[in-house]
């Protein structure tokens, strides 16, 4: 058998509202038991999360993030294009990645994962130059997931469905542009999406097509509607069953450039990246993850 790379476990100690710190002493037991080699680093910023995992592919360990999507998809990103895998053990509020991957969100279920040392190549997204690895949301969603990030006092999934209701109390329609792949479309509506996986919000299956290693981008352009027939569809999102609706539409395409009649701000991974005008694109296969053999493709 081959030799195991030292793992450097990298803690989010606030994710999923103190999640993370909460899991790292299951995390450490867990790696003792499976015999895995580790050391740990608690952060304090996102930039000092990347800082070190960027460190550990050096020295020639493998970076295991325990927290939720936000400070996965900023290493991921800094990680991808090099030779050094990505583990994750889910520890926020939304695990969306991980829900894709089928990582599983038991401690012990999630380092057996990591043992077992499957790995799967997949494609980034990069959006004004800052890399994404789920999706990157501009609009109604974009002002939703500020909302959630506000929302220190709610704990759990609940944090997004009281975001999203916040939002719609005083949204407006706004018009968007988006051309991709030398195609042009303008609607007026809530929102754009820029999807390279599958779910955000924590289960929000909003690019039900979604591929993480088809080298494209599902965009989703959800048009104008009552402010009541969008919350009567909102629970839709979850099943992916919304993209049924005439007002939904889906393209796919390897580059995007989005505008919009106000300069909303762009998250991607739950985290504030950039703002529009936006420019995205994909970058193939570009980051290995470790995941369970059945997320393998």
């Amino acid at each position: 058998m081959p030799v195991q790379r030292p793992h450097v476990l990298i803690a989010n100690p606030s994710s999923g509202g103190g999640k993370g710190k909460d899991l790292l002493p299951e995390v450490e037991r867990a790696l003792d038991q499976n015999r895995l080699a580790f050391r740990t680093v608690v952060t304090h910023s996102l930039e000092h999360g990347v800082d070190e995992a960027l460190g550990a592919a050096e020295a020639g360990e493998v970076p295991v993030v325990i927290s939720g999507d936000g400070l996965i998809g900023q290493i991921g990103g800094a990680l991808a294009r090099s030779d050094t895998p990505l583990g994750i053990v889910p520890g926020g509020r939304g695990n969306d990645l991980a829900r894709v991957l089928e990582i599983p969100t038991e401690v012990p279920d999630a380092v057996r994962v990591l043992a077992a040392g499957h790995e799967r190549e997949i494609d980034v997204g990069e959006v004004n130059g800052r890399r994404f690895l789920c999706i990157a949301s501009m609009g109604f969603d974009s002002e939703a997931n500020r909302i959630a990030n506000e929302a220190r006092l709610i704990r759990g999934n609940l944090v997004y469905a009281y975001a999203a209701l916040r939002a719609l109390v005083a949204w407006r329609p706004a018009t968007f542009t988006i051309e991709y792949d030398g195609d042009r479309r303008t609607y007026k509506g809530y929102a754009a999406a820029v999807a390279n996986s599958r779910a955000f919000g924590g289960g929000m299956f909003i690019a039900p097509g979604a591929e993480l290693d088809d080298g494209r981008f599902d965009i989703v352009m959800s048009g104008d509607v009552s402010k009541f027939r969008f919350l009567a569809n909102l629970p839709k999102v979850f099943k992916g069953t919304h993209i049924e609706e005439p007002e939904v539409r889906v393209v796919r395409a390897a580059h995007a450039e989005v505008r919009a009649s106000r300069n909303f701000q762009v998250y991607a991974d739950g985290e504030h990246l950039t703002d529009l005008p936006a420019t995205l694109r994909v970058l193939p296969r570009a980051l290995r993850v470790i995941v369970p053999a059945t997320s393998q493709r």
